[in-house]
């Protein structure tokens, strides 16, 4: 927190764009945090809420075109390759999720922006998959826009109480890790069944 506070003092709207694209690549710090924060030190008058905004929803998308890149870099047929190896899963897998991707990537992109955890994994697949660059930097620059706007403005309304943000939306990454181990958990347990079959 000190060193995000210090990072948006020393350069401004663009320190709280870099924290956010640090985060999208390596999220030790939550963007519930900086966010939230960035909407506080604009209250105080120390930075524009208008710069702060647009900073940090470019600085969203810097972070994911990297993970992109990720993406791209691993392609459709080395993933596949990869699951091959590792037990319960099978190229077939890739596949069908790729194909989901194709339908459904564009909804993906924009709404996977404001949800927390999926937020920055999303951009993988997308890169997986071979998602146009410019359709994927579009979606991403909107949905992160309106994610940003939102936890900006609740930190400059909250004021000194900020940290609110960070604490209640604490609770719905939380939920989303749940959801998430239950969903490996039954995926492995129905591989384990399908296989004894």
């Amino acid at each position: 927190m000190d060193w995000i506070t210090r990072l948006m003092e020393a350069l401004g709207s663009p320190g709280a764009g870099l924290a956010v694209a640090l985060e999208n690549v390596f999220p030790p710090v939550p963007s519930e945090v900086i966010l939230p924060l960035a909407g506080f030190t604009a209250g105080q008058g120390k930075i524009s809420l208008v710069a702060a905004i647009l900073w940090t929803t470019a600085g969203s998308v810097v972070g994911a075109l990297v993970l992109y890149g990720l993406g791209a870099w691993l392609g459709l047929e080395r993933l596949r390759k990869v699951a091959d190896r590792i037990p319960f899963t099978s190229a077939s897998d890739v596949d069908k999720s790729d194909s989901w991707f194709d339908k459904h990537g564009n909804k993906a992109v924009f709404f996977g922006r404001m949800v927390p955890v999926v937020r920055s994994l999303i951009s993988i697949p997308a890169g997986v998959s071979g998602m146009p660059i410019v359709k994927f930097t579009l979606y991403t620059a909107a949905g992160s826009l309106v994610w940003n706007t939102a936890l900006i403005l609740a930190g400059y309304a909250l004021g000194d109480n900020y940290e609110l943000v960070d604490r209640y939306l604490g609770w719905v990454s939380t939920g989303v890790l749940v959801v998430l181990a239950i969903s490996v958990a039954w995926f492995v347990v129905a591989r384990v069944k399908e296989r004894r079959s």
